[in-house]
C-alpha cells in the first residue's frame, strides 16, 4: 500500500497590518516546495489567504502590498457603524480573486467572521469571496460591518483569532498556524483608531490565552511592536514573516516526512 501524502492546512490569524507577515511565511513555503492543501483565515489572514488560494504568487502579493496606497482601498465616510465604508477594500478583493466564489478557488478556503448581534462564529466555505473576506476584515468600530443575509458581520478575530479548529475540520492532517498577535509589547496610543485596535488586540489575546493552540506547529513572527492599523512598516513585517518561517522550515519538513496515516500503518502492521 502506497503511503498517503499528508494534507497540509494553514491557519492564518488576524492582526491587521501585522498580517502582512503571512506573505513572508507563504514565500518560504513556496520556495521550499511545501504544498498547501487548504487554508482557514481570520481577518487579515483571510485577506492574504484568499489571494494565495487564487494562485497569486507571494512575490506578487508583496509587490502589491508595498505599492498599494491607502487611498486605493480605504474609503472614509461619516461615522455611523464605522469610519471606513469598506467598498474599496471589497472591490480590491473582487478584482484580485476575479469575482470568484470561494468554492471555485484553486485551494480550498474557509473565511471566519463574527456575528456581532449573536456573538456566533460564522465560517464561509462557499459564496462570493469578496463578501466573505470583507466581512472577516471588518474591525469593529473602524470598518462598517458587512450585512450578509440576516447577519451583521465583523472581524473574524473577535471570536477566533487563529482558526486552527476550522482548518482541522476541513480535513488537514498537519496544521501550520501563523499567529501575528501582539505579545508583551507596549503599544503607544495616539488616536481613537489606536484605542479601538488596541482594545481588540487585548481582548483577542486574552481569549486565546485560555485556548490551546492545538496546531502541529505555530509560527509567531515578532511583529507585535507594529500597529495593527499602520501600514508604514509593510516591508519589515513581510521580512519578519519570512525570517520566522525559515526558522521553522526544517521542522515542517520533518513533520511531513514522519507523518503516517492510520490506513498506511494498519496495512503495514498486517503485512508484518
Amino acid at each position: 500500500m502506497t503511503k498517503r501524502k499528508p494534507k497540509i492546512g494553514l491557519a492564518l490569524g488576524s492582526g491587521g497590518a501585522r498580517g502582512f507577515a503571512h506573505i513572508g511565511v507563504l514565500k518560504v513555503l513556496d520556495a521550499h516546495g511545501i504544498q498547501v492543501d487548504m487554508i482557514a483565515g481570520s481577518s487579515m489572514g483571510s485577506f492574504i489567504g484568499c489571494f494565495y488560494a487564487n494562485k497569486i504568487p507571494p512575490d506578487m502579493m508583496e509587490k502589491l502590498a508595498l505599492n498599494l496606497k491607502r487611498k486605493h482601498w480605504l474609503d472614509f465616510g461619516v461615522p455611523n457603524l464605522g469610519f471606513v465604508t469598506g467598498a474599496k477594500a471589497k472591490e480590491l478583493i473582487r478584482l484580485l480573486t476575479h469575482g470568484k466564489n470561494i468554492e471555485d478557488l484553486a485551494i480550498p478556503l474557509a473565511v471566519v467572521a463574527t456575528d456581532i448581534e449573536t456573538g456566533e462564529r460564522v465560517v464561509f466555505r462557499e459564496g462570493p469571496v469578496d463578501v466573505a473576506v470583507r466581512a472577516s476584515i471588518s474591525i469593529p468600530g473602524i470598518f462598517v460591518p458587512e450585512r450578509v443575509g440576516d447577519r451583521l458581520l465583523v472581524d473574524g478575530g473577535v471570536i477566533d483569532r487563529v482558526p486552527i479548529t476550522v482548518v482541522k475540520d476541513m480535513g488537514a492532517d498537519i496544521v501550520i498556524a501563523v499567529d501575528v498577535a501582539q505579545f508583551d509589547t507596549r503599544m503607544e496610543v495616539k488616536s481613537i483608531f489606536d484605542v479601538i485596535a488596541q482594545a481588540i488586540d487585548v481582548m483577542e489575546r486574552e481569549i486565546l490565552r485560555y485556548r490551546m493552540l492545538s496546531a502541529d506547529l505555530v509560527i509567531r513572527p515578532n511583529v507585535g511592536h507594529y500597529s495593527s492599523i499602520s501600514y508604514s512598516g509593510v516591508a519589515e513585517i513581510i521580512e519578519e514573516g519570512e525570517r520566522c518561517a525559515l526558522e521553522h522550515i526544517d521542522r515542517i519538513k520533518e513533520l511531513i516526512e514522519n507523518w503516517e496515516d492510520e490506513g498506511w500503518r494498519e496495512q503495514t502492521n498486517e503485512n508484518k
